[in-house]
């Protein structure tokens, strides 16, 4: 059996997307090289904060548990993994935006809590991805909501929802949409 060019070509492509697959999403994006991602945030409710590195040449699996436990559901303490790429999206916002603190209005939230907003609030979805660690409510001091809002829609990396009269910007790793 004889292997053409065209074969050798394909073969080569191939390799070279499954060798970016396993990569994060903002590796991926760039052809730059990797550098350490950071995070700087505090949850609103529980002041707890994290300043930090998250990633450096990969996750950095006692920083994501940190993470993890400050981003946890405070109304019933249980604690989920977060989405890594809402990680990444989230220090490309913060690199941009100077490094500045993100206040948390919400994270991690158990079935049993969004249940209990949903009760009390027309604008909490029954599958919200917060329960999956999918979604987080943020906004920085000293930065106009509505620029954050603008910034993460270019991304054009998941959902972003604008609730003005709340003060916040919602963010998901969900499927490209805003409201």
């Amino acid at each position: 059996m004889t292997i053409n060019r065209r074969q050798i070509l394909a073969g080569l492509g191939a390799a070279t997307l499954f060798s970016f697959a396993g990569l994060p999403a903002v590796a991926r994006a760039s052809a730059a090289p990797l550098s350490p991602l950071n995070l700087n945030l505090v949850n609103l409710h529980t002041g707890e904060r994290f300043k930090g590195t998250f990633f450096e040449k990969d996750f950095l699996p006692d920083a994501l548990g940190e993470l993890n436990k400050v981003l946890r559901d405070h109304r019933t303490g249980d604690v989920h993994a977060i989405d890594k790429t809402l990680f990444e999206w989230m220090a490309s916002l913060n690199q941009r935006l100077e490094g500045k603190e993100f206040g948390i209005i919400s994270g991690y939230r158990s079935p049993a809590s969004n249940a209990g907003l949903r009760a009390n609030s027309t604008g909490v979805a029954k599958k919200s991805l917060h329960m999956q660690g999918k979604a987080i409510d943020i906004r920085l001091a000293g930065v106009k909501t509505a620029s954050i809002q603008k910034m993460a829609i270019k991304d054009h990396r998941g959902g972003v929802g604008y609730y003005a009269k709340s003060d916040f910007v919602h963010i998901d790793t969900g499927r490209p949409r805003s409201w």
